[in-house]
């Protein structure tokens, strides 16, 4: 399936820049290089109508749109199995929840990240994975009561959100809850996820709810946008007639997730295969997509809500407010998605 979504792709790729590059070149000739023909009447509009180029163009446009169908159809009945796919009610009655925090120099921000968090109903284990921090951060995080795994070197937040999920499966969680320590997301909405969880396997958080965001948060217009575009290629990945996808998402960026125990017990032998090394150890968050990709194919179900999203606590790390380090985020990220 890798293969032929790539080829899909890359394929469309091609045909648009294509296509952009003919009407680009054919306004340029009808304005510019042909102005005396246009005096004369329609025959520069006949010129482009006549064209060999423009023929071949269309008709690749329209091999690609009847491959698309043909994809389409196929599809009809990709994961619709009734056992599977569909509503399953299993409430966790005795919820135990672990909280996992990557941090990295978050002294300003993680008293209060993990203070909120221990006080929530049924959590029973924070969990603070360092990455190295050279400030107060480890300090902080344990006189508040939090467990803290310190790593001895920088391996980036995708490498701690995989010690994370490992070291909450050593705890006695049933619920393992995914978070960061800046204060941007609102341990409240722990509750609201949790009557989500007894239809599926995960609950991801959305931040494109525009009265559930704070004014002046770290998710610029350009943030927004290519998140809602990397979500909408998720779900043209695992596209399916019937639903127009297994999954509906709007913000593949969004860390702030839910997951049952058991769900996680499925998957974690990927998370620690040693050929994704270059996902853990990536600087651009890609366990984060490879986690989506992951349950979908495992067929473990996946649900995304609206959470409150607010300003950051001191300063981000990633650097994505910078649209060159966005970018090069986005690209990645697109890659994963369209080559796995």
């Amino acid at each position: 399936m890798a293969k032929i979504f790539l080829g899909f792709a890359f394929s469309f790729v091609i045909l648009f820049l294509v296509n952009i590059t003919f009407v680009v070149l054919s306004i340029y000739a009808l304005i510019v290089g042909e102005l005396q023909t246009l005096l004369r009447g329609l025959e520069a509009f006949e010129l482009v109508y006549f064209s060999s180029s423009l023929k071949w163009i269309l008709l690749a446009d329209g091999c690609w749109i009847l491959l698309a169908l043909v994809f389409m159809i196929k599809r009809k009945r990709y994961k619709t199995d009734i056992n599977l796919h569909y509503l399953r009610y299993e409430p966790i009655n005795d919820p135990i929840i672990a909280v996992i925090i990557p941090t990295y120099n978050e002294e300003l921000a993680v008293e209060k990240a993990v203070k909120d968090y221990i006080k929530q109903k049924n959590v029973k284990h924070v969990l603070v994975i360092d990455n190295h921090s050279t400030d107060r951060t480890v300090e902080i995080a344990k006189r508040c009561g939090a467990t803290v795994i310190t790593k001895e070197s920088n391996k980036g937040y995708s490498h701690s959100l995989a010690v994370g999920l490992n070291e909450a499966l050593k705890t006695n969680a049933n619920v393992i809850v995914t978070t960061d320590a800046d204060g941007t997301y609102d341990a409240d909405d722990i509750a609201k996820m949790m009557q989500y969880l007894d239809n599926s396997d995960m609950v991801i958080g959305t931040r494109q709810i525009q009265v559930l965001t704070e004014k002046g948060n770290q998710n610029s217009m350009f943030l927004v946008w290519g998140n809602f575009f990397l979500a909408k290629l998720i779900q043209i990945k695992y596209f399916s007639l019937v639903h127009m996808g297994v999954v509906q998402l709007t913000d593949v960026g969004c860390a702030y997730r839910c997951i049952r125990r058991s769900a996680l017990e499925k998957i974690i032998d990927y998370i620690n295969d040693p050929s994704i090394e270059n996902i853990i150890d990536s600087p651009y968050f890609l366990l984060n997509i490879f986690l989506i990709m992951l349950l979908i194919e495992n067929n473990l179900k996946i649900v995304e809500l609206p959470i409150t999203f607010k300003k950051r606590i001191g300063i981000s790390k990633s650097g994505v407010r910078s649209k060159t380090k966005a970018i090069k985020f986005g690209l990645h990220f697109m890659w994963l998605i369209i080559s796995r």
